[in-house]
């Protein structure tokens, strides 16, 4: 979106300045003013292509899952990279200040539209801009991270879509499957707002089911062993929500725990893929998809201040028979039986 401005500037005998402004043609998309409350940009012109920044907190499954699923929803809407849109994508490796200075290049670049993928991501783009439209995902509560008035009505420049697991259907799982469960130790990035929601929700789940509960908490990736060490003598079974800095280093979790035949309840279905015993989780691929969707409507000119957050409506159990049988663990048969993903052998199979 453009608007051009020309200036003429007339000399007489006295020194006058006169300024002109003329509005581009209606033909010519147009620019959101700097004071302006108009947080939509309006849609490009025929053959003109949108430009989509992706801003990628770290690479892990679920992140990673998310942004296919955003991409494959984009084309199969019409929205094909390359040719009706331009993407550039950028993955921050869990670094803050990549956030910062990719954040301000989306806003120098003057993309039509940013998806952020992870609260940290969402946060930073949402400092640098209040008029780019901003679509996120893989974020479990949009208030509470101080991204949105409400999920109903965000009336900011920021909506999209929520990745918010079933903590209390998760740790059923784990009473179904360890019955004998008397002490869980919850896992998470005390400085990530995501992680800081379900742990909170760990915890009420703990109390509802008798269980003793015990925080291991981390700052990065690198507090993650001596953490885990600290606490597996500690507990019978460890809970891990959604997590990316957890996420991101579950081999290096589950090669503590399993030594220790410590069980991981797990948030989503990629850290039991990359080891976890069990969860009920979603799909960050569907979820990825329900956010391409947005992101079309964003781009045909519906007003994202106005597009209430969107939750997954469905999840689906998976369970990863390979760490079962490493430490120790007997998975039900009604269990197995009811899972949408089973990994066996280095296989995973699906229902």
């Amino acid at each position: 979106m453009k608007r051009s401005i020309f200036r003429t500037i007339c000399s007489f005998a006295v020194t006058t300045a006169l300024i002109l402004t003329t509005a581009a043609c209606s033909s010519q998309p147009t620019e959101p003013t700097e004071n302006g409350d108009d947080t939509q940009q309006e849609q490009s012109v025929e053959g003109e292509q949108f430009k989509i920044g992706i801003l990628q907190l770290m690479e892990h499954d679920a992140l990673d899952n998310a942004r296919n699923g955003l991409l494959d929803a984009l084309a199969e809407g019409g929205y094909v990279d390359g040719e009706k849109i331009v993407v550039d994508l950028q993955n921050a490796q869990g670094d803050q200040s990549n956030l910062k200075t990719m954040s301000q290049k989306f806003v120098n670049d003057k993309e039509d539209l940013i998806v952020a993928i992870a609260t940290p991501a969402a946060q930073s783009v949402a400092a640098e801009t209040q008029e780019i439209p901003i679509l996120a995902t893989a974020i479990t509560d949009y208030p509470e991270a101080g991204l949105v008035e409400s999920n109903e009505v965000p009336n900011v420049n920021l909506s999209g879509t929520s990745d918010r697991t079933p903590v209390k259907e998760q740790f059923a799982l784990l009473k179904q499957i360890l019955p004998d469960v008397k002490k869980v130790g919850i896992m998470y990035n005390s400085s990530e707002a995501n992680s800081e929601v379900q742990a909170r929700a760990a915890i009420e789940a703990c109390g509802e089911l008798g269980l003793d509960y015990q925080e291991g908490t981390v700052t990065n990736v690198n507090d993650i062993q001596q953490v885990v060490q600290s606490i597996v003598g500690e507990v019978d079974a460890l809970y891990i929500p959604t997590d990316n800095t957890f996420a991101s280093a579950i081999p290096l979790v589950v090669s503590i725990t399993d030594v220790e035949k410590i069980p991981v309840i797990c948030g989503e279905n990629g850290m039991v893929k990359g080891g976890g015993l069990a969860t009920v989780g979603i799909d960050y691929y569907k979820l990825g998809q329900q956010t391409g969707k947005m992101a079309i409507r964003i781009l045909e000119g519906e007003d994202i201040s106005k597009m209430p957050v969107e939750f997954p409506d469905s999840t689906e159990i998976c369970i990863n028979l390979d760490t079962a049988a490493k430490i120790g663990v007997t998975i039900p048969q009604e269990i197995i039986d009811s899972a949408a993903f089973v990994i066996e052998n280095g296989e995973i199979s699906a229902e």
